[in-house]
């Protein structure tokens, strides 16, 4: 590593023994199985060996991390135990009196932080979305109101909910939130410098899901766990905590095939070959390889993680040999394919005609389950201007003419960076490509034109709901 730490260094694959053939193998397995990977990043003793964004995502670019943000809460835990704010024995109910519901169960009674971090807190079902529906926005309350139907440490659900409650802990036992926690702890020694974390109504860190971070930011808190909490000399977790966070402390399975049954640790799930890994929704994944020294970062928008591991272990598994590597003659394709990944636009297609009729309109929307009340086109010699309204104003879009517009929006929420782009089926028919290039998340719309109005069509690629929308219709101004 560098000897500031903010980077991971580089070396040749060869100097490292690793096949450049079997990282070409993985990637080609990756687009054989249409799977939608949006960066990739591979670490062996302490070095980028081989590393790649799928064009528009960017290396500086944070990325939404969905559940991988559980074993950073898990992380803070580890460091608030290790400097005597916590005990893993203490009870939940014991940081909220205030919270408390009128009857405690035995079951409520005797849940653990331990509890909260092996997802054993007891509880049938998913606290999740009472959290999300608690009208006064308190979700520990509603947490704690929930049956706990098992008794604590003997019964695995894979719980958000719980990694929420463990952030909420946190902060009644340090006075800081955990972004503040963490910030001094981790992310300053390892370099990662813009981090941002998604809150509860009532301002606390929803810790189960909502960090964003880069991808060698994801390799480097891999790398702290191969290295079991040493940085640089100095140690930011101490090493019992390592050995227990990535150990199964509870069963989630009968093991065989899945990677989701090999065991659960604190916030981390054991795989198949000695492996563990930390993972979120639609392929966000820290995967770490002590035997092989090596770690794996990815980002993606897909639904199959399985596939993702299975291409791992088919491919990346055997890649490792002595060091250094004999030259097979692959390592310059590689880096060929690496330099020119790319998530291609919509082919160009010009209709002038269209774009003179379409161009300028604004159309009035009906209510629809997008919050959308308006939309307009403005069209350019190489690109085109998307114009929308919702409750929170007005919102801008550029989109590219057969290559990507990059932008910024807050349609979705906060300000992010987007890629569009935009091309025609036929004389009728605009197609939009959207690219929200921080999460997994692109939207595929279609916009038929009729003499007095629009109908609009659009699909999301992942989603934890349906990813068709309602067609929306619309009246010309």
């Amino acid at each position: 590593m560098n000897t500031l730490g903010k980077t991971l260094p580089r070396k040749s694959l060869e100097e490292l023994g690793i096949s450049a053939r079997n990282v070409i193998d993985f990637l080609d397995e990756m687009e054989a199985q249409s799977i939608e990977l949006h960066s990739f990043m591979l670490v062996r003793h302490g070095h980028v060996a081989a590393e790649g964004w799928w064009e528009p995502y960017r290396p500086e670019l944070p990325h939404m991390l969905f559940s991988l943000s559980k074993s950073f809460t898990s992380t803070a835990i580890g460091m608030a135990v290790q400097e005597g704010l916590l005990k893993l024995d203490d009870p939940v109910i014991s940081f909220f009196p205030d919270d408390l519901p009128d009857e405690i169960s035995p079951n409520l009674a005797a849940m653990q932080i331990r509890h909260l971090l092996m997802m054993g807190t007891g509880h049938a079902a998913d606290t999740t979305e009472a959290l999300h529906e608690a009208e006064d926005g308190n979700w520990v309350k509603a947490f704690l109101k929930q049956p706990v139907e098992h008794e604590p440490g003997t019964f695995f659900l894979y719980n958000t909910g719980a990694t929420y409650m463990l952030s909420a802990i946190l902060q009644q036992a340090s006075g800081q939130t955990l972004l503040e926690f963490l910030r001094p702890r981790l992310f300053e020694p390892l370099g990662i410098e813009h981090p941002t974390w998604e809150t509860c109504p009532r301002g606390i860190h929803t810790g189960g899901y909502g960090l964003k971070i880069t991808t060698e930011d994801i390799a480097k808190f891999g790398q702290l766990y191969l290295q079991k909490g040493l940085w640089y000399g100095r140690r930011l977790v101490e090493e019992s905590w390592i050995e227990a966070a990535v150990s199964k402390q509870i069963s989630n399975g009968d093991g065989g095939d899945s990677d989701w049954a090999q065991g659960y640790g604190y916030q981390f799930w054991r795989c198949r070959h000695g492996v563990y890994r930390g993972d979120g929704a639609f392929g966000q994944f820290c995967i770490v390889l002590p035997e092989r020294d090596a770690v794996i970062a990815m980002t993606a928008g897909t639904n199959d993680l399985q596939g993702v591991l299975n291409g791992v272990w088919d491919h990346l598994l055997g890649a490792f040999g002595p060091v250094p590597a004999v030259p097979d003659g692959s390592s310059g394709e590689l880096e060929r394919r690496l330099r020119e990944l790319r998530l291609e636009p919509p082919r160009m297609e010009c209709r002038p005609d269209a774009e003179n009729r379409l161009n300028g309109q604004s159309y009035s929307l009906e209510e629809n389950e997008l919050g959308l009340a308006s939309f307009r086109m403005d069209f350019y010699e190489k690109k085109a201007s998307l114009q929308l309204k919702n409750k929170q104003g007005e919102h801008a879009l550029e989109l590219g003419r057969g290559e990507w517009g990059i932008g910024r929006s807050s349609l979705s929420g906060p300000e992010e960076r987007v890629a569009a782009s935009f091309t025609w089926r036929n004389a009728e028919t605009l197609l939009l490509t959207i690219r929200r290039i921080e999460t997994p998340f692109a939207l595929s719309v279609e916009v038929e034109l009729f003499e007095q109005g629009i109908e609009i069509r659009s699909e999301i690629n992942v989603s934890f709901v349906e990813t068709k929308f309602a067609p929306i219709r619309g009246r010309l101004e």
